[in-house]
């Protein structure tokens, strides 16, 4: 559990050294990594009565001298401004402030006043143990030249390397930094991140027993846009890919069946046991563990009604709260397969998937074009899985077999009024096989080519799960020495000795829970170096078809183009 012990350690500390009663005030960042590591039970044993937003406690006047403040904020110009105007007429017993990043001088001066201030390097949201994120809003900036927008293109890589270097601030390690070659706005984000760590502020990062133990690579999503657009077959990455995960929680708002107390619910793996032990497990796994632990409940809600004495009652009473949170997860898991099995059923996603991964893994043009068609040409499918089959076969075969393709983008544009061909012809501008780095689809490289048929032969344990993301074939070169420095160029003049411990994997554009699942896999497997991933944010299909739908209209208005 790397990434959240350091979170949960940095807020422990925060709380537990100011006494008494407290009211913690958080920006809408700092909300979301606080949230995914800490219950509201948690906040209440560290005597934490009220949160409230920074923006809600500077449109309140009403005094509150029973409190003390605890300040949780990213070290943004426009908080420091909030905090001037609260410290200037307080509302607490005291104030205390915590930032979550690197405070520069003048905000230094600006806070003088306050009775605390402290550094906590937590600019990052730990949904998993080796897994982060940075919810960077305008996440579609990415696929944009910088003349478009400058400074929202300037905005998106400053909040890029404020995270990674926090995350790298709470390792204690300063890393050898390589990106992309392929990628402008990797190459940026990883030269500004060098100079914040090897210039501005070297002497924060000089941690000397760890240099050159630790490497940052920054990459770019486009260079593998196949694993966003495909459906999920286990726990975590299909709950995210069919009905959302922000910050670990799920809204189920608009499910009918829901219960109104399981309308919004908590998946972590720190707060419950059944959902870590079963997060990476496929659907029908999943089913069957479900189906057990429903077995599990029913058999203890008979026991604890048969009681035969005062002391059976009394054993109840004190068991209830264990008892309410084991129904409270019961429930929970079983509305969430409930309502993805239904969905599953409604958009044949069964037939829909089988296509896919075949699409990603196997090659095979005409027969591929034939179950696309197919699948185009059937009710029950859904626009958006007509468009993501349609851009699997257009990301695979686009030199292959233009006729075809030409024919695939007609039939689309007649069937799915809302989704134009213009949006899969600005995916293969974006991320088409001219513009990648990585073997996407393991055919250029002599030994992929050779490590596919073997695992063809051998044949997949689920047809279902066979995509294996392109992030694990970096994590293999990386091990093994065999990331080309042409294609992934170090900056600046800090080479890696030996093969690094601690490697954290930033991808600009965004990560998926199926990356995520690799990741903590690899780990799992191989104790010798640590694997950490980042990105600006987790993708969905759903989310990654928006951001380039957004940045497509942007190039379309945009006279700079």
């Amino acid at each position: 559990m790397v990434l959240i012990p350091l979170i949960r350690d940095y807020i422990d500390r925060m709380l537990q050294d100011i006494s008494g009663m407290k009211v913690l005030i958080l920006d809408p960042q700092t909300v979301g990594m606080v949230s995914v590591v800490y219950s509201q039970s948690d906040l209440l044993r560290k005597e934490v009565f009220l949160v409230e937003t920074v923006d809600d406690a500077s449109s309140s006047r009403a005094s509150m001298a029973h409190l003390k403040a605890v300040y949780f904020l990213r070290p943004s110009s426009d908080n420091v401004q909030k905090l001037r105007r609260h410290l200037s007429a307080p509302r607490f017993a005291e104030c205390h402030l915590f930032f979550s990043n690197i405070l520069k001088i003048p905000q230094i001066q600006v806070l003088a006043d306050s009775d605390e201030q402290e550094e906590f390097y937590a600019d990052f949201c730990a949904i998993d143990p080796f897994h982060f994120t940075l919810n960077i809003h305008n996440n579609h900036i990415y696929m944009l030249p910088t003349v478009v927008d400058p400074p929202g293109m300037q905005s998106f890589c400053d909040r890029a390397v404020d995270g990674i270097a926090s995350v790298f601030l709470a390792l204690k390690r300063r890393p050898v930094i390589r990106y992309q070659r392929t990628s402008d706005v990797a190459k940026r984000i990883a030269q500004e991140t060098t100079r914040l760590m090897y210039e501005q502020e070297s002497g924060l990062f000089d941690f000397r027993r760890t240099e050159n133990s630790s490497l940052l690579l920054v990459i770019d999503r486009r260079d593998d846009p196949v694993t966003p657009l495909l459906n999920q077959w286990t726990y975590q990455a299909m709950v995210h890919e069919l009905i959302g995960i922000e910050n670990n929680k799920v809204d189920l708002k608009e499910f009918a069946n829901v219960p109104k107390d399981q309308q919004e619910v908590v998946l972590s793996a720190v707060q419950d046991d059944f959902f870590r032990v079963n997060m990476f497990e496929n659907f029908g796994d999943l089913g069957m563990n479900v189906k057990r632990m429903v077995d599990d409940f029913q058999h203890l809600s008979k026991s604890s009604q048969n009681f035969q004495s005062i002391d059976d009652m009394a054993k109840f009473v004190s068991n209830y709260p264990e008892y309410r949170k084991t129904h409270g997860n019961v429930t929970k898991h079983v509305a969430l397969v409930s309502e993805m099995s239904r969905m599953v059923e409604e958009r044949k996603l069964m037939q829909v998937s089988q296509t896919e991964q075949e699409l990603a893994c196997a090659s095979g043009q005409a027969a591929a074009f034939e179950a696309v068609t197919s699948l185009l040409n059937n009710e029950s499918v859904s626009d958006i899985d007509r468009l993501r089959l349609v851009m699997l076969y257009a990301l695979r075969y686009e030199k292959e077999s233009p006729v075809q393709l030409m024919q695939l983008f007609n039939k689309l544009a007649s069937r799915s009024a809302k989704y134009k061909s213009g949006l899969v012809q600005f995916l293969l501008k974006q991320a088409g096989v001219d513009k990648r780095t990585g073997d996407l689809y393991g055919n250029r490289d002599l030994l992929n080519i050779a490590r596919n048929m073997a695992r063809g032969l051998k044949g997949v344990e689920n047809v279902y799960t066979q995509h294996q993301p392109l992030i694990f074939q970096t994590m293999e070169g990386i091990v093994k020495g065999r990331l080309r420095d042409a294609d992934y160029p170090l900056v600046g003049n800090h080479f890696q000795q030996g093969r690094p411990q601690d490697v954290v994997i930033f991808i600009v554009g965004g990560t998926t829970y199926e990356e995520a699942r690799s990741v903590a896999l690899y780990n799992a497997a191989n104790p010798g170096v640590r694997f950490f991933l980042g990105g600006s944010v987790v993708l969905n299909s759903k989310r990654f078809l928006e951001n380039l739908g957004e940045a497509q209209r942007i190039s379309k208005s945009s006279t700079l183009l």
